[in-house]
């Protein structure tokens, strides 16, 4: 994102020069579909229906609702029984796009679900062994797509972000999330620990700069769109994209900030100025030597993260 040619810049800004679409060129970056939510027959003689066309794997769903089908370019690691703890169902956004929400049941009775924001040019297709991994070690997890990426209907903007986020928000507060979570919350949002990666940092940041959750995990963040495209810039004007930096300030729950010193995508210097912002964040985990897609591979990542979650949530991981 950094070091645009001034051909690569004319065409970013050409006219009419409309922020959301500036960075919607510099920031989504949506792959090939590599999951799909197939409603499930209804139960009763003649109920099984057809398969949908194509190599798919498919868990057993939320029951009568939805099951889920991943294809071979999905990055699936595990047994059709971890499979089989995947549930998945749409909901809608204020902004009327189909939001893909994908909930990992890991843990039975967890007092605490992960509503997860994924990086960009990737879907939950290809982070559903990362989830079932980082789930079976924090609980249960729940993760959404944004608009226009796998089974999510929409174009990518940001706008759409923070609906989709909403959406998969509240859906955690209806019955169908309530069920599934087990315990009770402590009032609403406590129950939801918010983790963002990468673009992911900016719905997250977005949604617990309103609302109360549990704790925040800023992984790989950005301060804005336009420090990222243009690393020299030090305001936030009116039609600057993505601003982190201005509304970290107002989350009033725990913040772990996760940055790699060597990131060549999103500058360490970003998750820096997040930290000395944000007057809730707890001590920082920065990754020594570790770039922008390989902090998971770091043993810190886990020891720190495992830490944080045992310090803000101690019933957590007893």
């Amino acid at each position: 994102m950094n070091g645009l040619s001034l051909s690569e810049l004319c065409c970013l800004f050409c006219c009419p020069p409309c922020p959301g679409r500036i960075a919607a060129k510099l920031a989504f970056l949506p792959p090939e579909a590599t999951y799909s939510l197939v409603p499930e027959p209804e139960p009763g003689p003649g109920g099984a229906g057809a398969p949908p066309l194509g190599t798919l794997r498919a868990s057993s769903g939320a029951p009568g609702r939805w099951k889920l089908h991943l294809t071979e370019r999905a990055d699936f690691q595990y047994s059709q029984r971890e499979l089989d703890t995947i549930e998945v169902f749409p909901t809608k956004s204020a902004r009327s796009n189909r939001v893909s929400c994908m909930y990992v049941r890991c843990v039975t009775g967890a007092r605490y679900t992960v509503l997860f924001s994924h990086g960009n040019a990737v879907d939950p297709g290809q982070m559903s062994s990362f989830y079932i991994g980082l789930g079976s070690r924090l609980h249960c997890n729940i993760s959404y797509d944004y608009s226009g990426y796998g089974a999510s209907s929409g174009r990518p903007s940001e706008r759409n972000l923070y609906a989709d986020i909403d959406a998969a928000w509240q859906a955690l507060r209806q019955p169908w999330g309530q069920l599934s979570l087990g315990t009770p919350k402590r009032g609403p949002g406590r129950g939801i620990i918010l983790y963002g990666q990468s673009i992911g940092t900016v719905p997250t940041v977005d949604l617990a700069s309103r609302y109360e959750c549990a704790v925040v995990v800023l992984h790989s963040p950005l301060t804005s769109g336009m420090r990222v495209a243009f690393p020299d810039t030090k305001k936030t004007y009116c039609f600057n994209a993505f601003p982190n930096i201005e509304k970290v300030s107002k989350i009033t729950s725990p913040v772990l900030i996760i940055h790699g010193t060597e990131d060549e995508v999103i500058d360490f210097s970003h998750g820096l100025a997040l930290y000395e912002r944000c007057p809730k964040a707890v001590e920082p985990l920065w990754v020594e030597g570790a770039g922008h897609n390989d902090i998971e591979l770091y043993s810190q990542y886990l020891e720190g993260l495992r830490r944080f979650i045992s310090q803000e949530l101690p019933s957590q991981l007893a």
